[in-house]
Order: structure tokens, then sequence, then C-alpha cells
């Protein structure tokens, strides 16, 4: 017996009536994006990897998927190369491109290369795969797509208020109820500095990053391995546990801070940006959280985080500001602003919590039964008709038992069957089936697009 194929640990099939649920994500989220000015992008699933080394920290680099030279991609190493069996070193010897690990690094090339091109501030939206080669588990994926918009040549902080709402508006479309938790590099750049430790900023970070899935006993003794001392782990802790809104918050940062002008500047960014949403308020909850570090080592301002309320998940949304990004392809002074969607974690939230539109217009709304050749063809050009004003409509390929035909309906949810036998082509109507109901009626073409339609 031939083996049955299978798929790689963390990647998915999508049958049709899953992709139906996922491109109304993405509808969804790319309305929104519309909405707010941004235009499509798309760029190649893999990149060089001089240009995806060194931009998301070392951990991130270890998750890289790298690809193999074409042709004999040995051919040119030294037998005592091959002997050392050092797999960093021969690794860039015999690869030269990897699969992009998200959307954002491959987006700042873009703009460098094609920067002559451009009106900035650039807005641009992009949906597509990426690939980490990370440990599957629930909710994390090896490809999984992103649904990212930034916005890149602006200082302007009215774009991270922008970013917060268009966040309001997709989960409020998608009925999730979420809270989006926000913080600042510039305060967590101040902190390192004010326990006396401004140069493990990416060390304390990384494990900061960690409180909520590792909890707060297991990131101290990170730190400790870090070689941050008790002294300094004790001054950290009434920092990131301080308690009242996000006023009261960045008011007892300010003097927490006053020696850090580093500090002092994330925090006037933050109020600047709840000074914004002030004006323009949002329905979601806009929480401070100084835990909130993200590890990717390019952000340098604000940073964003979103959460489901109502399913135990990572994070479905993440993004922050980064001023460097472009400076690293050779484009200096380049400040830009983005978030990234989830989509696959947006599926599972929703799919759990069955939040998918029942009724869904993208699939089959009518069928046509075939009864034979002669009524085949009086049915063919009704079809066309239907499909003229937009109704998704099938014709049955062949004469089959009318059980096979029903069942076929019912097994693709299609919510009408018409019925067009000699009698109903002697008057000149459709028997129009209600497939939920059981109801059936005669009538004729312009009602039945009525009805389809509504």
């Amino acid at each position: 017996m031939a083996q049955i194929p299978s798929i790689p640990k963390g990647t998915r099939d999508y049958s049709p009536d899953i992709m139906v649920k996922r491109n109304y994500i993405f509808d969804t989220i790319k309305s929104v994006f519309k909405l707010y000015g941004y235009l499509p992008l798309e760029t190649p699933a893999m990149e060089n990897l001089s240009t995806l080394m060194g931009k998301y920290g070392e951990e991130g680099d270890k998750l890289l998927f790298k690809i193999l030279n074409s042709g004999d991609f040995l051919a040119s190493v030294p037998d005592n190369e091959l002997a050392e069996r050092n797999s960093i070193r021969l690794t860039n010897r015999i690869a030269e491109k990897g699969l992009r690990y998200d959307l954002t690094v491959p987006f700042a090339r873009f703009v460098v290369q094609h920067q002559s091109e451009l009106t900035f501030p650039f807005k641009r939206y992009q949906i597509q795969p990426v690939w980490r080669a990370d440990r599957p588990q629930k909710g994390r994926y090896r490809e999984f797509y992103q649904c990212d918009v930034d916005v890149v040549g602006s200082d302007s902080l009215l774009h991270e208020a922008e970013l917060i709402q268009m966040v309001d508006e997709v989960y409020r479309r998608l009925n999730i109820r979420v809270r989006l938790l926000i913080n600042n590099r510039k305060i967590l750049a101040g902190i390192a500095e004010t326990i006396g430790y401004p140069d493990k900023l990416t060390d304390i970070t990384v494990a900061i990053d960690k409180m909520d899935k590792i909890g707060g006993d297991a990131v101290n003794a990170e730190l400790r391995e870090k070689g941050i001392s008790e002294e300094a782990i004790a001054r950290l802790q009434p920092i990131l546990n301080l308690q009242g809104n996000n006023a009261e918050k960045l008011e007892s940062l300010r003097t927490i801070l006053a020696d850090s002008p580093v500090g002092q500047k994330g925090i006037e960014e933050l109020a600047t940006v709840f000074g914004y949403l002030d004006v323009q308020p949002v329905a979601t909850e806009v929480k401070l959280d100084l835990t909130l570090a993200r590890g990717l080592s390019y952000y340098t301002g604000a940073i964003f985080e979103v959460k489901a309320l109502d399913v135990q998940i990572g994070s479905i949304t993440g993004g922050g500001r980064y001023d460097d990004l472009t400076g690293i392809f050779g484009l200096k002074n380049m400040s830009g602003v983005g978030i990234s969607f989830g989509a696959d974690r947006i599926f599972d939230v929703m799919q759990q919590l069955d939040l998918f539109p029942k009724d869904n217009t993208t699939t089959t709304r009518v069928l046509f039964v075939n009864f034979g050749a002669k009524e085949e063809r009086y049915c063919l050009p009704l079809v066309a008709q239907l499909r003229a004003a937009g109704i998704n409509t099938e014709l049955y390929p062949e004469a089959a038992k009318m059980k096979k035909q029903m069942g076929y309906a019912d097994k693709k949810g299609i919510p009408f069957v018409a019925l067009v036998g000699e009698s109903e082509m002697q008057e000149g109507v459709i028997s129009l089936k209600n497939m939920a109901t059981g109801e059936q009626q005669n009538v004729p073409l312009a009602q039945v697009i009525e009805i389809l339609k509504n």
C-alpha cells in the first residue's frame, strides 16, 4: 500500500471552507487598510540572507529558514571546513538566500531599493506568508500569514494613533474583544539606564518580554544568567509592576526616570499618543504595559501588542516604530511605524468563538439541478444571467440521480436549489427550493434574482 503523503510540521492545508473564512478575515482587514489610504505591495518569498541576517536579534537569526544554493552547493567548500562540522560557517558557504521571517524587513529593503519612485510618507499594506523555524505548538506555526500595514518617511506620532484606530476598527468589524498593550523602547532604555545596565538593554528586554509566558521568577532567573545584579533586579520590580491608569503610570515614570533623557523622551512620546486618543477615542482598551518589550531589535519608539480577551492565545497583532531600519540598507533618517495582524491566530480565535458569518456570500448561492440534455441547454442562459447579476451559480454537470445532486448542494452548504423540468420550461418559471426551510415556489427569473440578492 502506498504511503499517504503528508506536509511539514507547523504548516497547514487550507480547504475551501477554511479559505472562505480566511478570505473573510483578509477582506475585512484589507478594507480597513484602504480606508486609511494605504496601498498594496508584495515582495518575494525569498530574500538574500544578507538582507535578513542581523535584523531580528540573535534568537531571530536562528529561526531563519535558509535555502541551499542551486547546483552542486558543496563543490566550492574545502574538505577541512566540511570536517569541522561548523554548521554556521558551512551555512554561509552553501546558502545565500532565505525565506522571509516577516514582512517589515523586506519592506524596508523595497523602500531603499525603490526610493526614487516613491512618494513619502509612503503608506503600504502587505498580506503574504512568512516562515520561521520555530517549534510548532498551539497558535504557533512555521508558515503563517501576516497582514502588515506600515508608513515610512514621517516622524509624526499621528501615525501611532492612527494605527491604534485601525486596530480598533478591524476587531470591531470581526467582533473580537481585544486589549491593546503599548509601551515605548525609549522608556525601556531609560529603565535599563536607571537600574545601572544601559549596555544590557537587549538582554533585559528579551527577558521581560516573556513575563506573561514564564512568570516573574523565571524572568528574574534569566536576568541573573545575563549578569544583572540582585540589586538591579530588585530596583526593576516596582517599575514593571506600576499600578494606576495610563496617565498615573506616566507621571510615576517621570519621577523614576528623572535622570534619563532617553526615558523622558519615551514618556513624552506616549503622552502625545494618548493625547491624540483623547480627541479621537476608541472603544478598545489601550493599556500602558511596562513588561511589553517585543524582542525584535529594530524597534526604537512605541511598541504595540494586541491580546484577545476571550481566548487563551498569544498576541494576535503587534508592531511598533523603527527609526533605523532603512539605515542599515544605506538610507538614513527614514523613520517608520507599522503593525502586523496575525491572520492564523485571528482565524483560531474566530473559529473557537464561532464568530464567522453563517451566510457567507462568497460560496455558491444556487445550484441548478440537471435533468438531461434538453433541460441543460435551457438552463445555461439562465445560469449566465444569474452570474451576470453577481449571484454565484452552479449547474450540476450531469443528469445524475436527484438524491446525489441534492446531496451535493447540502454538503456544499448551497442555500437554494433551482429545478427546471418540462413543466417549468413551458411556463417560463424556475422552481426555487430553500434548502434550510424546504419551502419551494415557482417564480420567474427576475424574482429569483431578487430573492437571492436579498
